[in-house]
């Protein structure tokens, strides 16, 4: 007598694995999961961003870098061509006394913003933001 397993006890175990697979996978929501990690990263480029600007303003007697208006624009990367339209921060990055580079948003890498925002709100404090936050987030910290 010939001992083992026949071909359709072989693909009914085959068909519950990935039954059981797509499940798992359905209940992990992959996507996002992901959008929650790039989310995690913008709160911290975020807080990155503010705390490089606030001890900018300590050691400048209480100045904000002067790029910074009071309408919301987006920041400049560290070593862009021209910053035309957007926030000039290279104060923050010269000689890497504040920051060595200003953060980038994960998922964004087109012209020559970082994808985050800055501006001086009426009552002389500073807002950072990441528009581009996923999964009906809103990203802001004002400071």
């Amino acid at each position: 007598m010939k001992k083992g397993f026949t071909l359709i006890e072989i693909l009914l175990v085959i068909a519950l694995i990935a039954i059981l697979a797509g499940i798992v996978i359905i209940a992990i929501n992959p996507a996002k999961q992901l959008a929650e990690g790039r989310n995690a990263q913008r709160w911290s480029n975020t807080n990155t961003i503010l705390n490089a600007i606030d001890q900018y303003a300590l050691d400048n007697n209480g100045n904000l870098p002067s790029s910074i208006g009071t309408t919301s624009t987006e920041i400049c990367k560290t070593d862009a061509a021209a910053c035309t339209g957007l926030i000039d921060l290279t104060i923050l990055t010269t000689d890497e006394k504040y920051l060595t580079a200003i953060p980038m948003d994960p998922r964004y890498a087109t012209g020559s913003g970082v994808g985050y925002n800055v501006y001086k709100t009426t009552n002389g404090r500073v807002s950072v933001s990441a528009p581009f936050a996923e999964n009906g987030v809103s990203i802001i910290l004002i400071r």
